[in-house]
């Protein structure tokens, strides 16, 4: 397995890739869409977010030496998946929420009706952007499997069915169990959508792949997990969103369920397993992915 960077050559990694990424988004989500429906989607999309999925992306396309130009392409399009799910989340008829990344929520902002309409809109944006006519770092067979890594994390076995879960389930009590089958699907197929999609983007064996689908999956969780951890812990300054949603609507997360002590375990406990996933890929140069684990498991928002 690839050793640790250090502190100061993963930051630097790290900005650089927020930077291409921010970038690219900048180009590709259209400000002159019709009625001001682009400015709805770049208020939701830009400026904003930890941007974990994308850098997982890059992270895993690097390990497998893929091809830079698609994995950028992946990288925005599953951040545009990941933005639009948070659009469509935070309206009144799921979450209610009023705070997203530090500032209102886009149907506070636009009303609700545009921000339903942007969100459908960078969820098409996403696939527009995995099929281009014009680039020979994206062949047709790769357009194709890129677009179905996505559409299946996103989707009803994915993160729409997780999420139809939850809220099938606000008041009732779960076991830890179905705690995490709703995660895996909510959460978790999204973030192993990104590994996968920039190990997509090179040459990567069988087993390479299968150890990096457990990175994912087990990764996801740890996100999840800690997010369970900050919501219960942290103010909503810190979160940018508004910390303490899920208690308040009797929501079941880690932290209910195990408690705080044992969810901090858990978060723990998955940060291994993906590590142990990445010693068995036979990879050389999956630092970038060790060090983006640490990262979200050690995160403070």
């Amino acid at each position: 397995m690839g050793a640790e960077l250090t502190g100061d050559a993963f930051a630097g990694w790290m900005h650089r890739a927020l930077g291409e990424v921010e970038a690219a988004l900048g180009r590709w989500v259209p400000a002159d869409a019709p009625a001001g429906l682009g400015e709805a989607m770049r208020y939701a999309v830009l400026d904003g977010g930890k941007r974990v999925r994308p850098l997982l992306v890059l992270a895993a396309a690097e390990a497998v030496a893929g091809a830079r130009a698609a994995a950028l392409r992946a990288a925005v399009a599953v951040e545009l998946i990941h933005a639009y799910s948070l659009v469509h989340d935070d309206m009144p008829c799921m979450d209610n929420d009023v705070l997203r990344r530090g500032k209102p929520t886009v149907h506070v902002r636009f009303g609700q009706a545009q921000a339903m309409l942007a969100g459908d809109a960078m969820q098409a944006l996403a696939f527009e952007v995995l099929t281009p006519d014009d680039d020979p770092a994206l062949p047709p067979p790769l357009q194709a499997r890129l677009c179905g890594l996505l559409a299946r994390a996103a989707g009803h076995a994915g993160m729409a069915g997780g999420q139809a879960i939850d809220l099938a389930h606000v008041g009732h009590a779960l076991d830890e169990g179905a705690l995490r089958e709703m995660h895996r699907r909510k959460t978790g197929a999204l973030l192993q959508a990104s590994v996968l999609m920039g190990a997509a983007c090179g040459a990567v064996d069988a087993a390479a792949w299968q150890a990096l689908a457990a990175y994912g999956e087990a990764i996801g969780l740890a996100f999840q997990v800690v997010d369970d951890v900050l919501d219960a812990t942290q103010p909503s300054q810190a979160l940018g969103k508004t910390a303490g949603k899920d208690a308040d609507a009797h929501k079941p997360t880690y932290v209910t369920v195990l408690g705080l002590a044992a969810a901090r375990e858990r978060a723990q406990a998955l940060h291994a397993e993906a590590l142990a996933a990445l010693g068995r890929s036979g990879l050389a140069h999956t630092g970038r992915l060790h060090d983006l684990a640490g990262l979200i498991v050690a995160r403070h928002h």
